[in-house]
């Protein structure tokens, strides 16, 4: 078996890798000041960004949750890979060829880059199988609903044929095992072995953001098959269905370029289909579940924190929609994005409605759109009689409880004027009940928790120690800038000025482990060395080396900011001086100045001189 892969191909796989390009896929980035960019975090939850991305040096970090590192370190967290396959899959990507070191230590594996082969691997085989005489049916399903080759190709539409093991047996013949397929959801396990999972259905490809096949959904065409009239692929190690949406690979630039960035969500995959031959570009779907939180955490990273962002659904005008509009307005609370709804005439979708009426009446769907609350809120008094104060109290009390959530008083607010007029009620009532629902809410649980012990009581308040940079005192200014500055530019410092400065203890103890770890490297030239610096601080003060390894540098352009970094080197080397000065003047005080130590401390003081002499003049 090969060995670990050689640590020249390491660093040169990173060196051609983009780290901006790679976090882009997933995250939305704009710039942050001088070669720097920011997102939202895909490591937490937030509504402002403060995920900060360094693409010159190779590093990201989060100001929020602490997360931070280089490339292999961003797709180990966001895929679950090993450190062996995220090289191996950005070398694959560079079209680079690795060198595994003979008698190395055998590669480790998460087993998840054979899920992801096999699962590419079945959706070229699915896609080969819809141009078989087989597959007549599938293709006259596609062709029905305007659909042609062309349309099937681009989203990757298949076939999967009728047989138990056709896939089976020609996975198995390109060498992956069984217990692969199995792993990868694309066989099942029965009492005479293993079979086919999907067998005479149309396949659809479920992709990430970065266009890796994750699983597939699949719709039955034949009387003969009494299954589901979907089948997905089951819960695997890369397969969330809660995490998935159908599209988003094909929508993302699209979404993240647009003016403003909007995205659709409809409801099935021919949807998706018909959204964007349409000219909808930006129409995902779930797959098999309803829209949840984790699906608004993907889309909130690629929209971006933009207000004026939006998110459109296409519910049907029934009670099933009035219910998965009430889900999906609670987790689009949670974004900066307005989001709608819309509905199609006499609720068709965008497939239907693009067979019945063309790709303009689905384009047109956007014209049609209403705020998603007054939409929850008009299915809410559906079938009311508002006319009467009976029908507009229980309309009330039907609306109320969804206002009491919104945690935003502003939002709630205006939302409070929309129910008021829907109802023809006063203004003041409403907030009266608004309020009067949100204190219920809110009121805390009387039960009694046991008391915990001194032990225990003192280990749930000791405080966690985190230093950052806002948490820096105002005199620790000059060394916060200056190794904020070493960090970013210090490559085109001049090395023995930069050495000098970084030669010099620093007086806050955090601020010192930054500087130990950024004098310690040898080479301040080579490419990576700030983050392996930073990776060198001890703890608790890694993160603080982070944020200014990609905090925003105060400085007009790059230019200004070399400038700077020299200036600050200078300034460091200065206050050394006028220090040593400061002590061997009260040195002196206690000397003879004739004797012989006090003519050594007036040499010395010389020294000091006219090196600050050459220093200034060099400012």
């Amino acid at each position: 078996m090969a060995g670990r892969i050689s640590q020249a191909d390491v660093e040169e796989v990173k060196a051609r890798t983009n780290l901006a390009d790679i976090i882009g896929e997933r995250v939305a980035l704009k710039s942050a000041g001088i070669g720097s960019l920011k997102g939202l975090c895909p490591f937490h939850d937030e509504r402002s960004p403060s995920f900060h991305v360094r693409p010159q040096v190779g590093f990201y970090h989060c100001f929020g949750c602490g997360e931070s590192g280089d490339v292999y370190t961003f797709l180990r967290r966001m895929d679950h890979l090993t450190f062996t396959e995220a090289v191996e899959r950005l070398a694959a990507r560079a079209g680079y060829s690795l060198h595994y070191e003979e008698g190395g230590a055998a590669p480790e594996t998460s087993g998840r880059s054979r899920l992801y082969a096999a699962n590419a691997a079945a959706a070229e085989y699915f896609r080969a199988q819809l141009l078989t005489p087989d597959a007549e049916v599938g293709r006259r399903f596609l062709g029905e609903r305007g659909f042609d080759a062309g349309a099937a190709a681009h989203f990757g539409v298949g076939f999967a044929p009728a047989g138990w093991s056709s896939m089976l047996d020609a996975l198995l013949a390109q060498g992956f095992t069984r217990d692969e397929l199995l792993a990868a959801g694309l066989v099942s396990q029965g009492q005479r072995g293993v079979y086919d999972r999907f067998r005479g259905r149309l396949v659809w490809p479920i992709r990430d953001v970065t266009g890796q096949v994750l699983g597939f959904g699949a719709r039955h065409l034949l009387e003969s098959d009494k299954g589901p009239k979907y089948l997905n692929t089951p819960e695997t190690a890369i397969y969330k269905k809660s995490q998935v949406l159908y599209g988003i690979d094909l929508a993302k630039r699209d979404i993240a370029r647009g003016e403003p960035r909007r995205v659709i969500v409809v409801e099935g995959y021919t949807d998706v289909m018909a959204a964007h031959l349409a000219g909808l570009t930006t129409a995902v779907a779930t797959c098999g579940t309803a829209f949840g939180g984790e699906h608004m955490k993907v889309l909130r990273r690629i929209m971006g924190d933009d207000t004026a962002a939006e998110i459109v659904f296409t519910f049907d005008p029934d009670a099933a929609g009035e219910k998965a509009a009430v889900r999906a307005f609670a987790e689009t609370r949670t974004s900066t994005a307005q989001s709608f709804v819309a509905v199609g005439p006499t609720g068709l979708d965008p497939c239907d409605l693009r067979l019945a009426r063309g790709d303009a009446a689905v384009r047109g769907l956007m014209d049609t759109k209403v705020p998603m609350f007054e939409f929850v809120i008009d299915q809410r008094l559906k079938g009311l009689d508002l006319g009467t104060v009976e029908g507009r109290l229980a309309g009330l009390n039907a609306a109320a409880p969804l206002l009491a959530d919104i945690k935003d008083e502003p939002l709630r607010r205006r939302y409070e004027h929309v129910l008021a007029r829907r109802l023809g009620e006063d203004l003041g009532d409403v907030h009266r009940e608004v309020a009067r629902q949100r204190a219920r809410a809110q009121k805390p649980e009387q039960a009694e928790t046991p008391r915990a012990s001194a032990p225990e009581r003192e280990a749930e308040t000791a405080p966690v120690v985190r230093v950052t940079l806002a948490s820096l005192p105002r005199d620790a200014d000059l060394e916060r800038d200056a190794l904020m500055a070493f960090l970013q530019y210090g490559h085109r410092v001049d090395p023995v000025e930069l050495r000098a400065a970084l030669d010099e203890t620093f007086s806050h103890p955090a601020l010192e482990a930054v500087r130990s770890s950024v004098a310690a490297v040898p080479d301040h030239t080579r490419p990576g060395w700030a983050a392996a610096a930073v990776d060198a601080v001890r703890e608790p003060y890694r993160s603080l080396a982070a944020e200014l390894l990609t905090g925003v540098f105060p400085a007009k352009d790059e230019a200004h900011a070399v400038v700077s970094a020299k200036d600050l080197a200078i300034r460091i080397q200065l206050r050394a001086i006028d220090r040593r000065k400061r002590e061997l003047v009260s040195a002196l005080q206690r000397l003879t100045a004739d004797s012989a130590e006090g003519r050594e401390v007036q040499v010395r003081l010389r020294e000091l001189d006219a090196a600050r002499q050459r220093l200034t003049a060099s400012q």
